[in-house]
């Protein structure tokens, strides 16, 4: 019985396996059909909620979710000693925006090394030619005022007594390394600071780390860039003029065209000039940058080159931005003349710039360190900025932190990346779906400048959240607001640290008249 058993489960083996066989293939392909199906969906969902995006609200500021700015210390933050370990003079190089960075890193420099911040100084000279300096920009008192619970600022080195004459302190010179941790600060350069009385850092670019795992020195970033670096009023002024004017038709939006010579050279994106325009940015390029091989396509493929002007008239209009939108354009000289702007023009003729709205006062200066900050001051203040190029384009990521800072205003970053094969198929012909493959490359994030988590390369001048955000409900005791009254207990906190330096001083001096008095008996 068990033999014939057995021999009958072995002519049924064959039949078994074909049946796992066949069932197998089945779930195969019913999972794959399922799939297919998810995804079918999920492309013709997210086509239809793209196809349904009201772009009127892409004028108001973006959901909140319950967070405000707040750079305030929210734990213990004694203020300055009244003895410091000595002099901190910087000069900071590169664009406005550059410079701006640099600032705010030299303030927390001076912190952590308990070092009395000399006025920084901005490299003008180089790539300006504009000498107006700290004190033609920004607001200096306001400047020293803000930060007074941080740090001790001075307008100038103090001059030192030696052997009967009077001269300047002589501050020993350093070349910081590129994004220095902090911890170079505080051996390293307050070493030499302590044996020399007072050093002098340059160039001061890019010079301290972005990442660093203090959110108070990260607030104290905040607290230089949002508040105490503000411009010159009549800088102020001329902008609220321009604003008026653009905003007297209704909204308006804001773009930074980075379509420039430094940036195509830099970027090496050539292929679409000229011959001889081509052989301007090449020797530019072999003039200021490394030499290094760069094909237009790559580059252009992972996103490396600059849009073009008739590239960002498309985007808008794919999403659906129509031809009355009035456009302020925040850029220096366009390289390759008005043949790059025409297209664009042709598709938004409402185009400005400080020169064709602002006032004939601010053309005195218009090239220079005071034309672009009234471009910064607009856009940060327009309903939507546009960056084109957020690379190494100080200006677009200080501008995009900024807007996040000031009450989370729309900020529309096109993807160049994702963009550049679409346009690379609509340059050979094959355009179908152009509009629509834009359109869900644009609306793909759904941020549009709402608080989200900083996520490398972005830098803490784009986006400075969560460190520089606080929740008034916070679940959280770490994302709580700190209280309202913080000024003033800085103040109280200061002023007592004052009086009690000041009865040091006069105990000190008390000690030393009763030595005196003591010696003349």
């Amino acid at each position: 019985m068990r033999s014939r058993l057995g021999s009958g489960h072995s002519k049924q083996q064959p039949w078994l396996k074909g049946l796992s066989l066949r069932l197998g293939i089945a779930v195969v392909v019913l999972v794959i059909c399922i799939i297919s199906l998810f995804y079918s969906f999920g492309f013709t969902n997210s086509s239809y909620s793209v196809e349904n995006i009201d772009v009127d609200k892409l004028w108001r500021t973006a959901n909140s979710g319950g967070w405000r700015s707040s750079s305030a210390p929210r734990s213990d933050w004694p203020p300055p000693p009244a003895e410091t370990s000595g002099y901190l003079r910087v000069r900071c190089n590169g664009g406005l925006n550059q410079q701006r960075s640099a600032i705010c890193n030299a303030v927390v420099a001076a912190r952590i090394m308990n070092a009395t911040l000399v006025l920084p100084e901005l490299d003008t000279n180089s790539f300006w030619r504009d000498e107006s300096g700290f004190p033609g920009i920004y607001d200096v008192e306001h400047f020293i005022k803000t930060l007074r619970y941080d740090i001790h600022i001075v307008k100038s080195i103090p001059e030192v007594s030696s052997k009967g004459k009077t001269k300047k302190l002589k501050a020993h010179q350093i070349r910081p390394p590129r994004d220095a941790p902090l911890s170079w600060y505080t051996t390293f350069a307050l070493e030499k600071m302590k044996q020399h009385g007072a050093i002098y850092l340059t160039p001061f670019s890019h010079r301290l780390a972005e990442e660093i795992d203090e959110p108070e020195l990260q607030r104290l970033r905040c607290r230089v860039n949002y508040h105490a670096l503000r411009f010159k009023p009549y800088i102020i002024e001329i902008s609220r003029e321009i604003v008026n004017r653009l905003r007297s038709q209704g909204h308006f939006m804001s773009i930074h065209l980075r379509f420039e010579m430094d940036m195509l050279a830099f970027a090496g994106c050539i292929d679409i000039f000229t011959s001889a325009e081509q052989k301007i940015l090449i020797k530019y390029r072999k003039e200021n940058f490394a030499d290094k091989k760069l094909v237009y396509r790559e580059r252009r493929l992972i996103g490396k080159c600059p849009l073009t002007p008739e590239e960002v008239g498309l985007i808008l209009r794919s999403m659906d931005f129509d031809n009355s939108t009035r456009i302020y354009l925040a850029s220096g000289e366009l390289f390759g003349g008005d043949r790059f702007m025409k297209p664009f023009r042709a598709l938004f003729p409402h185009l400005e710039n400080h020169s064709t709205v602002g006032p004939e006062k601010l053309e005195e200066n218009s090239r220079g360190l005071a034309g672009s900050a009234v471009d910064y001051m607009v856009c940060l203040l327009s309903d939507i900025f546009i960056p084109t190029y957020d690379g190494p384009s100080n200006f677009a990521n200080n501008l995009m932190g900024h807007r996040l800072y000031y009450g989370f205003r729309t900020t529309i970053t096109p993807d160049r990346k994702a963009l550049a094969p679409i346009f690379m198929d609509r340059e050979e012909g094959k355009g179908d779906r152009f509009e629509e493959r834009v359109r869900k490359v644009m609306f793909s994030s759904g941020k549009f400048g709402g608080p989200h988590k900083r996520v490398h390369p972005e830098s803490v001048y784009t986006n400075s959240w969560p460190e520089c955000f606080c929740q008034v409900n916070a679940k959280n005791k770490k994302d709580k607001c700190p209280p309202n009254n913080v000024v003033e207990l800085l103040e109280s906190r200061l002023h007592s640290e004052e009086l009690d330096e000041s009865d040091k001083n006069r105990t000190a001096n008390d000690s030393s008249a009763g030595l005196a008095e003591d010696s003349l008996i």
